[in-house]
Parts: structure tokens; C-alpha cells; sequence
């Protein structure tokens, strides 16, 4: 009898632990910029459900295949790694942990573009009542003005301005960049500055690519004064999702560094991370276009005023669009 449950023992054992996860791409005491290259594969005796990448026991990546090969936006440092994967009946499988090393913060690869100070360019674009909800919100006295050489950090930010008597009034400003098909990573970077931050009651920075009949809308706000948290949008659902990540109101009279990192992958928006003054969260949410006869690359800035709509203002410095 203990032969039999001693044999049932090993073949269960067997059973669980065949097969493993293999990773080609980086190789552990690696260093690279970022992105940085995944490259792996898992294997079980039943199919593989999905495969994260774990960065610092959060996850960085996540796919529902059983390969992946991938660039995944990591900061700079030094920084433990784990390739993990499920199979369909449950079993975890994961890779050997690693020490990656990444150098110089967010970066992009060599044939990247980037759109620099795209707050200097001219054509830029606003409206307030298609800012509100279903694109007919309250009407507001909006305004934009470039070149301001106070507040700025390189004498040039663009100051834009919202005020009106109706309350939870909305203003959307956009620069259309021209199409860009091939780009499908996205790293929306630039600086802003309020005086007033009780006014301040959500402040949205979007980006937005149609190709192919589709609308990919990466717009991603930080509620402040509402669930104090930051948001993604939901294109195919026409709804806000929160994230869990902190937003509160930001700091009167002070520049704030802000990175968005996101990608274009199997047909949809996947919302990367976060970067707020050196703190980064990765989101890692994805959603579904929406259908459109268009060909577009742009990128966009919203400010929502509070129940009294009280005026406020906002300045926005070395914005930067870098696209690959």
C-alpha cells in the first residue's frame, strides 16, 4: 500500500512540474536603456494561459499566451526580475529570478521620433463643450498662450486658461501631429504648473492614434479632487476606470514631471505606467478601440474645473511626444 501511494506521489509530482519557463532575452546581470527586450516561452503538460513579467514583484507585463516578445518600458536602476506563466489547470511556472540593471530612466530605441516642445508648435486646437461627458458639456471662457517666459523652465511654456460661471465646466486643447502608422509605443512626456490647486478638479493628458477603421484614445486624468486616484479611459465602453494609483490635487507653484508610457499591441491601448515627480506605477490595462474613418497621431490636454467652476490656470513645459 505505501509502494502505491509512494508511486501516485510521483507521479503527481511529475505531472505538476513538467516543463518551465525559458527566457532568451535579457540575460540576468544584463544592462540595457529602456525599453528593455523580453524574449520568453513556457511549456507545461497543459496549455499555457497567460505569462507576466514581474518587476520588483510588480507586474511590468502581462500576456495570455504562452511566448512572449516584447518591449517593456522598466526606470532606471537596478532591479529584481521574474518571467512567470500559468497553465489552464493552475500550475505556476516561473524562470529563474534576474538582476537587470537600466540605465537612463524611460528612453526609446535608435529609429524612434520624437515630437519635441510640443507646446511652442502652432495649430493647436480647443473646445470646452465637447470636453464634458458625451462630448455636449457645459460652455466655459477658455483661452491658450504660448511663449510665456513666467512660469517656465526654458522661458517658453504655453499657459492655458479656463473660467465661466457653470459648474464642473470642461476645456480639451489638441496638436495634431500628422499620421504615423507605424508607431505603436508611446511615451508622452512634459511638465506642468498650477497656482490655484483647490480649482484644479481633474487635469486629463491624452494621446490619440486612428489607422485601419480605428481610434486607439490612450487618455489617462488624475481626479484630484474627486477619488483623489489616476483614471484610463475605456474607448469601446465610453467610461473612466480608475487605477487604484494616487493622484491628489498637485503643489501650487511648483513644476511637476510627468511621464505616460503607453503601447498599440494586438488590436489594443494598453495603458503602460505612470511616472509622477520620479514615482512610477505601472497600470498595465488594456482596451478596445473604437471604429473610425481616420488617420491621425495627436496628442491632447483637458483641465476640469470644480463645483463653482472656479477659474484657474495651467502651464505646460518641455512636452514631448517620443513614438516607435
Amino acid at each position: 500500500m505505501k509502494a502505491v501511494r509512494l508511486l501516485a506521489s510521483l507521479l503527481s509530482f511529475s505531472v505538476l512540474s513538467f516543463g518551465g519557463v525559458s527566457v532568451s532575452a535579457p540575460s540576468n546581470g544584463s544592462s540595457s536603456g529602456s525599453p528593455v527586450c523580453f524574449v520568453a516561452s513556457a511549456l507545461s503538460s497543459h496549455p499555457i494561459a497567460a505569462m507576466s513579467v514581474y518587476v520588483d514583484n510588480k507586474v511590468a507585463y502581462k500576456v495570455n499566451a504562452g511566448s512572449m516578445d516584447t518591449m517593456v518600458s522598466i526606470g532606471s536602476g537596478s532591479h529584481y526580475v521574474v518571467v512567470q506563466a500559468w497553465d489552464t489547470s493552475g500550475v505556476v511556472l516561473k524562470a529563474a529570478p534576474m538582476t537587470v540593471t537600466v540605465s537612463g530612466g524611460t528612453g526609446a530605441p535608435p529609429n524612434s521620433t520624437t515630437y519635441s516642445n510640443v507646446n511652442q508648435m502652432t495649430g493647436w486646437q480647443w473646445c470646452d463643450t465637447c470636453a464634458g461627458a458625451g462630448g455636449s458639456g457645459p460652455t466655459a471662457k477658455i483661452s491658450m498662450e504660448q511663449n510665456i517666459g513666467n512660469p517656465a523652465l526654458d522661458g517658453q511654456s504655453a499657459q492655458f486658461d479656463m473660467a465661466g460661471s457653470k459648474p464642473y465646466s470642461s476645456a480639451i486643447w489638441w496638436k495634431q501631429l500628422g499620421a504615423n502608422a507605424n508607431a505603436s509605443n508611446f511615451v508622452y512626456d512634459l511638465y506642468f504648473y498650477v497656482k490655484n490647486s483647490s480649482a484644479v478638479q481633474a487635469l486629463e493628458f491624452d494621446a490619440n492614434q486612428s489607422l485601419n477603421g480605428k481610434k486607439y484614445i490612450f487618455g489617462t486624468q488624475c481626479d484630484a479632487l474627486g477619488h483623489h486616484a489616476w483614471d484610463v479611459w475605456d474607448t469601446a465602453n465610453a467610461r473612466w476606470v480608475q487605477t487604484g494609483i494616487a493622484c491628489s490635487a498637485p503643489a501650487a507653484y511648483s513644476w511637476n514631471h510627468l511621464t505616460l508610457e503607453f503601447q498599440r499591441v494586438n488590436g489594443q491601448a494598453k495603458f503602460v505606467s505612470v511616472t509622477l515627480n520620479g514615482s512610477k506605477s505601472y497600470i498595465n490595462k488594456v482596451f478596445w478601440p473604437e471604429s473610425i474613418n481616420a488617420q491621425e497621431l495627436n496628442v491632447a490636454f483637458q483641465m476640469d474645473g470644480n463645483s463653482s467652476n472656479t477659474p484657474y490656470s495651467t502651464w505646460l513645459d518641455k512636452v514631448n511626444f517620443t513614438v516607435w
